[in-house]
């Protein structure tokens, strides 16, 4: 880390120290220079102003023993005894890590009467459950489960915790690290793991134009949420391996301000996640009533119709519709995009789809790096053609 230090004796002309900064970082206040929120460290103002005006000045950073902590964590998030499927994704992430590093992985569940679920989490091959049985922990309360999850990792110390994106862990994931004072990556697409245990997270950053790689080197745990069905699931073993350990924590350490006084279960959803074929409109689509044309299409193949941002700010789909990072990821059997040119972040969202046909009438556009199928061509003429044919019963290829 690093600060900027006004030597208030040395400033001299206070206005053409201002001027010097183009953020309009610095300023005068109470009669002293002050640097606000605005700095960007260019150190503009240190090399143009005043000599020793203001100093650089690199902070101590204070190492941290790494041989301390050990294991990768993954949180089980579940409802009503239902384990989300990101968590299996997240077990399988897990274990690819702990192989590089021979660190174990742990998994960690709060609830009441959750014996079976963590049974279930032995056939996938985890070397420790972690299990807070409570009934203050029978329903997801932000105060309690974050002081059962605190209190795991200070007493196991995992090096890394994983959870899911899901709207229980996009609550407790910033929580716990505000707590514990670390980091957290959000939305992550790639995890790897160096020799020196340093949990490598890359996400999409800066509008989706660049793939930003963070590290947390010097706080324990690294923290990193990931969505779901951007990592592959294990397969479920039919022995179990592994052992569960029931935690200890007073009653008294989970009081809560938040009562829960009913649960209304909410009308079930076609979410576009689980859909096995996805026709996905993009920018080339040119009104909202052309929607149709894709939707027919996707109600012959027995899919779903989505879109991309273009689309769903329009206001032409809802954004449960929305594919992409700042969508919902999808891992479709097949999944066709018509007139998409193929942000990264688009692309993040759908890439593990197992086969991709893309149409654009660009033979450059960026969805061609990533389909298994291109179409350089009108989506107005191609589709007709292809729904034609599937009525007819003729092969698409023909």
């Amino acid at each position: 880390m690093a600060k900027l230090i006004v030597n208030q004796e040395k400033v001299g002309n206070r206005q053409e120290l201002i001027s010097i900064c183009p953020f309009g970082a610095i300023e005068e206040k109470d009669n002293l220079i002050q640097i606000n929120a605005a700095c960007k460290m260019c150190k503009l103002c240190v090399k143009k102003g005043p000599a020793g005006a203001i100093e650089y000045v690199e902070e101590a950073v204070e190492a941290i023993d790494k041989e301390q902590w050990s294991g990768i964590a993954v949180y089980v998030d579940h409802i009503d005894g239902v384990i989300h499927p990101v968590t299996y994704e997240l077990i399988g992430k897990a274990k690819e890590l702990a192989a590089k590093i021979n660190h174990p992985v742990y998994a960690v569940i709060m609830g009441h009467h959750i014996q079976n679920q963590c049974e279930e989490l032995l056939h996938y091959e985890v070397d420790k459950v972690f299990a807070y049985d409570k009934e203050e922990l029978a329903r997801f309360k932000m105060e309690p489960y974050t002081k059962a999850f605190e209190d795991f990792v200070e007493h196991i110390k995992p090096t890394a915790v994983l959870m899911g994106a899901t709207p229980v862990g996009r609550q407790l994931a910033p929580r716990l690290a505000a707590r514990l004072k670390t980091g957290l990556t959000a939305d992550c697409t790639i995890l790897d793991m160096n020799e020196n245990t340093d949990l490598v997270q890359i996400r999409p950053a800066f509008g989706g134009n660049i793939m930003a790689q963070i590290l947390t080197p010097n706080h324990r745990p690294q923290m990193a949420t990931v969505r779901y069905k951007v990592m592959d699931a294990p397969e479920r073993k039919a022995e179990v391996s592994g052992e569960i350990i029931n935690c200890m924590i007073d009653s008294k350490e989970l009081d809560s301000k938040v009562s829960v006084l009913d649960i209304i279960t909410k009308e079930k959803e076609q979410f576009i996640e689980a859909s096995d074929v996805l026709v996905v409109a993009g920018r080339g689509v040119k009104k909202e009533e052309d929607l149709e044309l894709l939707r027919e299409l996707a109600d012959l193949l027995g899919g779903q119709l989505a879109c991309t941002r273009p689309v769903m700010e329009a206001g032409w789909l809802a954004a449960k519709c929305q594919v992409g990072l700042s969508g919902r990821t999808v891992r479709p059997k097949l999944i066709i995009t018509c007139g998409v040119s193929g942000s990264v972040q688009f692309t993040a969202g759908m890439n593990n789809a197992e086969q991709i046909i893309a149409i654009n009438k660009d033979e450059n556009a960026p969805i061609f790096k990533t389909a298994h199928c291109c179409l350089v061509g009108d989506l107005y003429e191609i589709l007709p053609e292809i729904i034609s044919r599937i009525k007819a019963g003729k092969p698409i290829s023909a």
